[in-house]
């Protein structure tokens, strides 16, 4: 609801997304927060990302590639662009969360600190408007294969550490892909419980239009699906139909729903 002039008015959805309500709002209050324009910008809450391409056999040198990011990003986005970028770098799950004030100059460094180790670049500024930007904001090069490695960051103006881990890297080793056989009929069946409770609506709505388009599925079982109103029917009956079209039916299924929702499928173990 929002208050004007002439009473409350109930505002009505402009646009619905998968991850946004869009709304149109006119008349606002005169009164607020005010605030000099020549003040310094507050802290907000932000992002470190950290993505690992760890060495091989040809190249024993590894890349540590540290994201700095405004909190309200969506990070299935942020983890399908850097595959894209990269492919074969991993994602390192450590407490990303600190406050970073907009426009702020910022610099990285290392524990241990040696010639083995380099920080690129030296600084980098910080920017709460970098919605789909995901590059890196720095990286460090490590010539020789390390273990754990300590990570400082810090404000310009300040020696404290506005945010600080430790960090293992040999446990982010690149996997091997899976083989397809592996990730079609016999995956399908055994994850059917964990799709059925933990895919959302408009994933499933998603997964539905993108089956249809692919002809994994025909437009009579696409409407029979979306007749459904309960989430949990609407997804066993996908689910099934596509069990029974076979193997290659199911691969281009855990195909779809890997690129629009990750987080699930690493959740139900398909990357």
């Amino acid at each position: 609801a929002h208050v004007n002039d002439e009473g409350i008015e109930f505002i009505t959805p402009h646009k619905i997304t998968e991850t946004h309500v869009i709304i149109n709002i006119t008349e606002l209050s005169g009164f607020g927060n005010v605030k000099d324009k020549d003040s310094p910008p507050d802290p907000v809450r932000a992002l470190v990302l950290l993505f690992y391409r760890p060495p091989t056999d040809a190249d024993p040198e590894s890349v540590l590639s540290v994201l700095l990011l405004p909190k309200n990003i969506v990070m299935p986005d942020v983890l399908r662009m850097r595959k894209e970028y990269t492919g074969d770098e991993r994602y390192i799950d450590k407490s990303p969360h600190c406050k970073l004030i907009p426009k702020q100059e910022y610099t990285l460094s290392t524990s241990p600190e040696d010639d083995s180790v380099l920080v690129q670049p030296k600084e980098a500024e910080f920017d709460e408007q970098s919605y789909d930007n995901y590059f890196p904001s720095f990286q460090v090069n490590l010539e020789t294969t390390m273990r754990n490695i300590k990570l400082f960051l810090r404000d310009t103006n300040s020696s404290d550490s506005v945010w600080e881990r430790q960090v293992c890297l040999l446990s982010t080793a690149v996997r091997k892909p899976k083989r397809q056989s592996s990730r079609s009929l016999s995956s399908i069946a055994r994850l059917r419980t964990g799709f059925i409770d933990g895919i959302s609506g408009p994933v499933l709505q998603s997964l539905l239009d993108k089956l249809f388009e692919k002809k994994v599925i025909t437009e009579p079982e696409r409407e029979s699906a979306e007749e459904l109103r309960n989430k949990r029917d609407k997804a066993r009956i996908v689910i099934d139909t596509v069990r029974k079209k076979g193997k290659a039916a199911s691969s281009e299924m855990i195909k779809c729903l890997c690129k629009i929702d990750p987080f699930l499928c690493k959740h139900l173990g398909l990357i």
